[in-house]
């Protein structure tokens, strides 16, 4: 993709930013604000780009979002000063910009993650067959559920009835589909679940790829296959318009709530499989970042830059409390 070069300010874009008296005030930069990163963001960086632009109309801006595994590369490369991801950057990609500039990325949330719009860093769900009476799970089950065979121990889950599920359900194996666990998703599901091990269960799962890097239908063939197989429990998420799989409720802990995703849970952070969009950008040890991206990202935490993650974009915003602090560790 071509960088593209905003120079004018589009009107619906700063109707979609509310007033300007609830952005704060701008501060004086120059130079030139290159942002690169996710490409599913670009309608919400063109209106904060727009917006940036009516406030500093003399600073020209660069965006080329190309993806995240590329986005990182061109910020410590120098080709960006901002770079916006759909996941957390990787520790190897931190290990490059740290080789390169002696210090590590300065790391900051952004948004919610879709609730329901593939590709657009979409919570996950557990699903069953609807024939499965299974209702919640917690965290810890979920991880037992998917530890290693190598492991084995008391903790791990390999049944339905270690579950509770009684009848002929006792002494059925699960059967597990999940994203492929080396991409976006996987890795959230790592992190989040399996505490970031490389190592899982291979023999009973069945991991599941995009058919292309544009497509985002592993969803789609994960929930199909769950559909035909009753044993089965799967990682996928809403909005892939699967029949025949039924969403169960997470539990953080035992002692927690389980909950559903829906937009408020994700917000509020009670769902535990919520995901974040994050920037990273240079800020040297006892430095600042550069003025541009500092209000850039002002701009983009600010209530008004928050209010333009939508249904129609497929974000959500971060809790107002999140979005101030977040916007604190920008200064």
């Amino acid at each position: 993709m071509r960088p593209s070069r905003i120079l004018a300010v589009c009107v619906l874009a700063i109707r979609a930013l509310a007033g300007p008296e609830a952005l704060p005030p701008p501060v004086p930069a120059d130079g030139i604000l290159r942002i690169a990163g996710n490409p599913e963001l670009l309608p919400l960086v063109n209106r904060w780009a727009a917006e940036f632009q009516r406030r500093h109309p003399r600073v020209p801006v660069e965006v080329r979002l190309t993806g995240s595994d590329t986005g990182m590369a061109e910020l410590y490369t120098g080709q960006a000063n901002l770079v916006l991801l759909g996941r957390e950057p990787t520790s190897s990609e931190v290990q490059a910009f740290e080789w390169v500039f002696r210090y590590r990325p300065t790391q900051v949330a952004i948004l919610t993650g879709s609730l329901d719009r593939p590709g657009r860093s979409p919570a996950l769900a557990i699903f069953v067959h609807p024939s499965n009476p299974l209702a919640k799970l917690s965290l810890s089950q979920l991880a037992a559920i998917f530890q290693p065979d190598e492991t084995g121990g008391a903790t791990s889950i390999r049944t339905w009835g270690q579950l509770g599920l009684g009848g002929d359900w006792t002494g059925r194996a699960i059967h597990l589909y999940a994203p492929d666990l080396t991409s976006g998703s996987g890795r959230f599901f790592r992190q989040v679940v399996l505490g970031d091990s490389r190592f899982a269960p291979w023999e009973r799962l069945t991991e599941v790829s995009d058919t292309s890097l544009s497509s985002n239908d592993a969803g789609e063939k994960i929930l199909a296959a769950l559909a035909r197989d009753p044993d089965g429990l799967a990682v996928a998420w809403l909005g892939c318009n699967v029949p025949g799989v039924r969403l169960v409720a997470l539990q953080a802990t035992a002692a927690a709530t389980a909950v559903l995703p829906t937009a408020e849970t994700l917000v509020d952070r009670t769902y535990p499989l919520t995901r974040t969009v994050w920037t990273c950008f240079h800020r040297p040890p006892g430095g600042s970042a550069s003025p541009v991206v500092r209000d850039f990202l002002r701009l983009v935490l600010s209530p008004p830059g928050q209010g333009a993650a939508n249904a129609e974009m497929g974000y959500l915003p971060l809790r107002a409390e999140t979005a101030a602090a977040q916007a604190r560790l920008v200064e």
